[in-house]
C-alpha cells in the first residue's frame, strides 16, 4: 500500500484533507468512504482523462461497496460554461441523484470548477470530493472550494464557495500530462514560494527541472507544499476578503 501524506485544511466543522501520495487512484473507495452520507458516488470527467483513469477510479468506488455512476463531458475550457453546466445538471437529475449522493470531479481545473459549481447548486447543495489529475489543480484549484464557470464577459465570473469533503491527488497522474501543462502548474508552484517561502523557492531552484521531468519525490514535496500554503491562506480568509 502506497504512503499517504495527509494536510488538514481547517475550516472548522467544514474542514476537509488533502491525501497526497502514489497510486491513490486505486483506493479512491477506500479513501472516500467514511465520509459518504450514501454508498453512492457519481465521477464526472472528461473525455481526455476518461480513457486513463475513469476504469480504476470506478473499479476502487464499487470494490468499497459503493454505486459508481459515471458522466463524460467534452475537454476543454469551453467546457466551463452555462451549456455544459445545464448538461451536466440534467444528467445528473437523470440519474436521479440525492441530497446524500456524493459527486467526484476527476480531471484538471475545468472539470473541477464545473463539478464543484454543479454540487453547490444542485438539490440546493450536496456533496463533492475534488480528484485533481494535472499539477494546476493539485496544487491551486482543487483546494479552497472556489467553484465558477466562463462568461463572455470573462473567465470565473459565475460561481460559489463550495468546499469539497476530501482532496485526493494522485501524483502518479502528472506522467501522463504533455510538458506545456507541467510547466503551467510549475508556475503556480513556483508562485507559492515568491509569494512567501523563500526556502521553498530555493529548493525549486535546484530541483524544479527534476520535478518537470518526472521526479516522483519532488512532485510529492512541491504538491505538499503548495497545497500547505494554499490551505493556510484559505482558513484565514475563505471568500477572499483580506489576505
Amino acid at each position: 500500500m502506497s504512503i499517504v501524506e495527509t494536510l488538514h485544511l481547517d475550516l472548522g466543522n467544514r474542514g476537509y484533507d488533502i491525501l497526497v501520495g502514489s497510486d491513490l487512484l486505486s483506493r479512491t473507495g477506500e479513501l472516500a468512504h467514511p465520509l459518504l452520507a450514501q454508498e453512492r458516488m457519481v465521477v464526472i470527467t472528461d473525455e481526455n482523462v476518461a480513457p486513463i483513469y475513469l476504469d480504476r477510479v470506478c473499479a476502487s468506488i464499487e470494490k468499497a461497496g459503493i454505486r459508481c455512476d459515471r458522466i463524460i463531458l467534452p475537454a476543454g475550457e469551453q467546457t466551463k460554461s452555462f451549456k455544459y453546466l445545464e448538461d451536466l445538471l440534467d444528467q445528473l437529475l437523470e440519474l436521479k441523484v440525492e441530497r446524500r449522493t456524493t459527486l467526484a470531479a476527476l480531471g484538471g481545473g475545468v472539470i473541477g470548477d464545473l463539478v464543484g459549481l454543479a454540487a453547490a447548486i444542485i438539490l440546493r447543495g450536496i456533496d463533492f470530493i475534488q480528484i485533481p489529475t494535472t499539477l494546476l489543480s493539485q496544487v491551486d484549484s482543487s483546494v479552497g472550494g472556489k467553484t465558477a464557470i466562463d462568461t463572455v464577459h470573462g473567465k470565473n465570473l459565475v460561481g460559489a464557495f463550495h468546499q469539497p469533503r476530501l482532496v485526493i491527488a494522485d501524483v502518479d497522474t502528472l506522467d501522463s500530462l504533455p510538458a506545456n501543462e507541467m510547466r503551467a502548474g510549475y508556475a503556480e508552484v513556483v508562485k507559492y514560494g515568491l509569494i512567501n517561502d523563500a526556502e521553498f523557492f530555493s529548493w525549486l531552484e535546484s530541483n524544479g527541472a527534476a520535478l518537470c521531468e518526472g521526479d516522483k519525490e519532488a512532485r510529492r514535496r512541491a504538491v505538499l507544499k503548495s497545497c500547505a500554503a494554499k490551505s493556510a491562506i484559505v482558513s484565514r480568509d475563505e471568500r477572499e476578503d483580506g489576505v
